[in-house]
């Protein structure tokens, strides 16, 4: 045997782990302990990965739905000259497109018109072949067509042809709106509650009907075509938005930043040449993290707290070995007085418990790890668990494992257990060596 001091107290730890006169009781509970935290540690791996596949699903729609950076005007003021603003974005090296846009609030109501079918939506218009280029609208159509061409009355072929709308499928449902079927959007913008409101309306034919599997954007969505846009909410040759799609995403809210100060030095530059100065249009960045902070926020908290419940089967296994070392330190009394007669301090018989209670801990630990890695790895090669895509918009379960929980989970029940493992083990360091002996 190796005579360093380490050695010795390790040979001594393990010989106690596999001793075959313990107590039995003793040995059940250590099995247990090993298993509570096999289970612990399992499921904390599979839970996160869990959460972190259905973030990474989240954020793929939500890039996928709008753009990485919106570029607005304060004060909601059109934008104007958003062509030379957008060949100024373009100039940043890492913008890969831009598209004008118009957001703004209306009402939609079917023809014909049951009584109560009228909702308040939000109307995005938008140039397609641009928008193509910025987000995956044209890849969530699940009836009709991507279009906003004039379509003709089918039932009456004489009249005249309507502009193209394309609505989310929750709000067609809740109208009982179809593919073909007539729709009018009103502009309420500045109308007056004190007088009887008139908005000004225009009628569209329902051309497509689009799925995001975002309630919030399927239940108050439609779009139309950036010019008929600018004609209901009168916003004449302005916009009031501009899309920006970046090479990394992840860099969304740095090129944010740069495009709103060059677009700012910009109005200031342009407003000091001018014949006529006036103050200058303030332009601000909107990133898509900044634009769904408040969904994002409540996913990560939502993910560390399971991270605490589910940590206290690990923190019950840990009492497990609290208990297993105090009933091997009674047991072992008379050893442990032997041994400290013999020489050894208090603190190498503080390490012989220790480096039981950790042994524990890395067993449930390594195996804890290694069955949650083969359960996801399992999930994400055969998707053995299947989702209803109708309902999910996808087919399986989404499972994205991450190295830095794994490291997290494993750091953390190893701690928990070292920790366990110190009070019986200076419970057995503070024994006196005559005293245990006779006892």
């Amino acid at each position: 045997m190796n005579p360093s001091r380490w050695s010795y107290e390790m040979f001594i730890a393990m010989r106690y782990l596999r001793s075959k006169r313990r107590t039995r009781f003793v040995s059940i509970i250590t099995y247990i302990s090993v298993g509570g935290i096999l289970v612990g540690v399992a499921a904390l791996v599979i839970v996160l990965s869990l959460f972190n596949g259905f973030e990474s699903e989240v954020r793929e729609r939500i890039i996928g739905q709008r753009a990485h950076i919106n570029v607005y005007s304060l004060y909601n003021k059109p934008i104007l000259d958003f062509d030379t603003l957008i060949d100024r974005i373009m100039a940043n090296d890492h913008v890969v497109s831009a598209a004008p846009y118009v957001l703004e609030k209306a009402i939609c109501a079917p023809v014909p018109s049951s009584r109560n079918a009228t909702a308040g939506v939000v109307v995005l218009g938008v140039d397609l072949e641009q928008e193509r280029q910025v987000t995956d609208l044209h890849n969530n159509i699940v009836f009709g067509k991507l279009s906003f061409e004039p379509e003709p009355d089918m039932e009456n072929p004489d009249a005249k042809p309507l502009p193209g709308i394309v609505m989310g499928r929750g709000l067609a449902d809740a109208l009982s709106v179809i593919v073909g079927q007539k729709v009018v959007l009103g502009n309420i913008q500045g109308l007056s509650l004190t007088s009887m409101p008139v908005p000004y309306l225009r009628s569209y034919r329902v051309t497509g009907i689009s799925e995001t599997g975002f309630y919030e954007y399927d239940a108050s969505f439609v779009y139309i075509a950036l010019p008929e846009a600018q004609r209901l909410f009168k916003l004449g040759e302005g916009v009031n938005g501009i899309a920006v799609r970046v090479d990394d995403r992840d860099l969304a809210r740095a090129v944010g930043d740069e495009v709103e100060q060059d677009l700012n030095r910009y109005a200031i530059k342009t407003s000091e040449t001018s014949v006529a100065p006036s103050r200058p249009s303030t332009y601000f960045t909107v990133d898509w993290m900044q634009q769904h902070k408040g969904l994002f926020q409540w996913m990560t908290l939502e993910k560390w707290a399971s991270f605490a419940v589910l940590n206290l089967i690990i923190l019950v296994a840990a009492f497990n070995i609290v208990s297993t070392l105090i009933m091997v330190v009674l047991e072992k009394t008379k050893d442990i007085g032997i041994l400290k007669s013999m020489g050894a301090t208090a603190r190498s018989v503080m390490k012989v418990f220790i480096i039981q209670g950790s042994v524990v801990g890395i067993l449930g630990t390594a195996m804890g790890c290694a069955v949650g890695f083969a359960i996801c790895w399992i999930q994400v090669t055969f998707k053995l668990i299947m989702l209803p895509s109708d309902i999910y918009l996808i087919d399986a379960l989404p499972i994205r494992i991450d190295m830095f929980d794994f490291i997290s989970v494993a750091v953390g029940s190893m701690l928990i257990c070292i920790l366990a493992a110190v009070y019986p083990a200076w419970k057995a360091a503070q024994l006196v060596p005559v005293d245990a002996i006779h006892e």
